[in-house]
């Protein structure tokens, strides 16, 4: 039976927005129950970051964030892109966002995420 890409773009769309929330932007924890083992993040502060960061007690800040422009591509079976554009309330900084979510071991695992600072006029 094949998914509607309504409902797919929804479980990504709930997928991003657990990875923003303040509660788990504050917990090791929280974080390595979303990210991949091999997580790499490009930020926008231009910094990489890999899973490893994270469990070494750093935790990203709580920041207000708002999703638009939220789209998926399906690449595979088990692989799914999603871009939006990201603004954060708290910092005022609008951001152009990607991620790669790949499911591993029947859940979906953030692999790779890149935050890009634009002005907004996107």
């Amino acid at each position: 039976m094949k998914v509607e890409i309504a409902n797919i773009t929804q479980i990504f769309y709930e997928l991003e927005c657990m990875h923003l929330k303040s509660e788990v932007r504050i917990s090791a924890k929280e974080l390595s129950n979303i990210l991949a083992d091999d997580y790499v993040e490009f930020g926008s502060s231009g910094r990489v970051w890999k899973r490893k960061d994270y469990n070494n007690n750093h935790v990203l800040s709580p920041d207000v964030f708002e999703i638009s422009h939220f789209h998926i591509d399906v690449l595979s079976p088990d692989c799914v892109l999603t871009t939006y554009h990201l603004m954060n309330h708290t910092a005022e900084k609008k951001t152009l966002r990607s991620s790669i979510w790949r499911k591993r071991e029947e859940k979906w695992r953030l692999f790779f995420h890149q935050g890009t600072v634009t002005n907004g006029d996107q």
